[in-house]
């Protein structure tokens, strides 16, 4: 029998009490009740320096665990042993809150293994986001982070993300509450579905030379040759005709 789907709740908020608690609270009971192992972890409560960079120096110096300076491992280590993730932040300033920044740049160091040991750490886990703000950059905060979870590896399913814009009490927002509820069902359902159909390897960074056996890079560029010289004259038309146009004339007074 497979064993219960962790999930990992991070609230990147410094108000434990506040919005984002309340709607990533709401998804963490909700994974329960679908069967998911759940923890919630307030990150603000760890010492979370930011990233030195060792990557920019020697690429195989970014590893497990870090500089160990801070708290930042013992979260780190939390991330990796879960199955799914669910990050909940404020919005500061049209993006997630800064010691959130701090952990995410540091998760680099499981992503970087690709180039260490052949596989991001984090490959095929599962993530969903909640944000709140007052005003507007939730989705654009979101956005953010879904790109960054699933550049490292992180699989991302339908549905995967919730969001309160306001002041008030979001749990009287139905929308923010029903999505924050869909998110811990969604991530378990898919996590229990990965873990049961997991291929080898999700990403492969040898896949050049499979590129280079069957001679994928120069087919393309050759295809795109003669695109361009079926298509040149009538582009060069189309340029002429632009640059023979007077935009004076279509100026206007308001």
């Amino acid at each position: 029998m497979m064993r219960p789907v962790k999930v990992l709740g991070l609230n990147a908020s410094p108000r434990k009490y506040g919005n984002t608690f309340k709607l990533l609270d709401v998804a963490l009971r909700t994974a329960s009740l679908h069967g998911g192992e759940v923890k919630l972890i307030h990150i603000y409560d760890y010492s979370i320096k930011p990233c030195e960079g060792c990557l920019s120096d020697e690429q195989l110096a970014c590893r497990p665990p870090c500089l160990n300076n801070d708290e930042s491992w013992n979260l780190l280590k939390e991330i990796l042993r879960s199955d799914a993730l669910i990050i909940a932040t404020p919005v500061f300033w049209y993006g997630p809150s800064g010691h959130l920044k701090n952990l995410i740049d540091k998760l680099t160091i499981f992503e970087n293994m690709i180039f260490i040991s052949g596989r991001s750490w984090v490959e095929g886990k599962v993530a969903g986001f909640i944000a709140v703000s007052a005003e507007a950059g939730a989705v654009t905060t979101i956005a953010y982070l879904m790109s960054v979870l699933n550049s490292l590896g992180y699989f991302i399913p339908p549905w995967a993300l919730a969001y309160y814009q306001g002041t008030g009490d979001a749990l009287k927002s139905k929308e923010a509450v029903m999505d924050s509820a869909n998110i811990g069902r969604i991530i378990v359902k898919a996590a229990e579905t990965i873990k049961a159909n997991m291929p080898g390897k999700w990403y492969e960074p040898q896949i050049l030379k499979t590129l280079e056996e069957h001679g994928v890079v120069e087919s393309v560029a050759k295809e795109a040759e003669s695109l361009e010289r079926e298509e040149r004259s009538k582009r060069s038309e189309l340029v002429g005709k632009m640059l023979k146009t007077d935009p004076s004339k279509y100026r206007f007074t308001l």
